[in-house]
């Protein structure tokens, strides 16, 4: 229980944005597999994984304070790792490699330990250690999909040239959301990150084009969509900036359009 004077600790992380981070990578990469019930499991062990994660460093940060109270997250991180268990002791039996795959997020996740540990974890570096844990989820869910109890993954030299399109994709999508939320928010009294990212959002859509013909014309084209939503809304999004639940449904629809484009390039070039 709380000590005295120590505010309530929610069951679910206050967080809104990084359930769209989550589900991006997934659901991206989910249009160039087959569908199978292990990615279901996935999917459900990968969404539980992140407030087992959220608590435990809250309790790190919590003990760096001057008066440690970590009684008070008991609760959420009884129930986020017992359902990361749940969902995850499955999936590893059917997908024995996973264990290395989840050694390397641990070590990943040590950096966010440190971050946490200094009550530093808005800072821009912990944010990219976190986009890069989720990229990373669009070549483990290819090889989900498609591999089977062996103990070693899917060779990657193996992967459709799609799945490493959508990987790049997500990253960029990732990187860029973050500059442009946190110009907006965080660090709206530094004009330098307003600046950052309508130049990374007008370099993305740039690079999309490469990528586009890399993943194979005219159907590439439509993964274009996206970037060019993201574009329009750093240049016409400025400050004052609006509320930030209309900041979060716009970055959602640039994530839904690159989910939907990919479904719609893979049917298009497969047709």
């Amino acid at each position: 229980m709380a000590g005295p004077g120590a505010r309530p600790v929610p069951l679910v992380p206050p967080q809104h944005g990084a359930w769209a981070f989550l589900g991006l990578p997934v659901l991206a990469a989910a249009t160039i597999v087959p569908s199978t019930p292990v990615l279901a499991l996935l999917l459900a062990t990968w969404v539980a994984a992140y407030p087992a994660a959220y608590f435990a460093l809250a309790a790190q940060r919590d003990g760096t304070s001057r008066r440690p109270q970590p009684r008070r997250f008991a609760r959420p991180l009884a129930l986020w790792w017992g359902a990361t268990l749940l969902f995850g002791v499955p999936l590893l039996l059917m997908r024995p490699w996973l264990g290395w795959v989840g050694a390397l997020y641990a070590a990943s996740f040590a950096v966010n330990v440190v971050y946490a540990r200094r009550h530093d974890e808005r800072a821009l570096g912990n944010d990219l250690v976190f986009i890069a844990q989720c990229t990373a989820m669009v070549p483990v869910t290819w090889a989900v999909a498609v591999g089977d109890r062996s103990p070693t993954p899917p060779a990657l030299a193996s992967a459709p040239v799609q799945l490493w399109v959508l990987t790049i994709a997500v990253g960029l999508l990732l990187v860029g959301s973050t500059l442009h939320v946190k110009s907006l928010i965080r660090e709206r009294g530094r004009p330098g990150f307003g600046t950052a990212s309508r130049v990374f959002a007008a370099a993305c859509v740039v690079v999309a084009l490469p990528l586009a013909a890399w993943w194979g014309l005219p159907s590439g084209l439509l993964l274009t969509l996206p970037y060019l939503w993201f574009l329009g809304r750093s240049l016409a999004m400025r400050l004052p900036a609006p509320r930030p639940a209309r900041i979060g449904m716009i970055e959602l629809v640039g994530f839904c359009l690159l989910v939907l484009a990919a479904a719609a390039a893979e049917a298009w070039a497969g047709s």
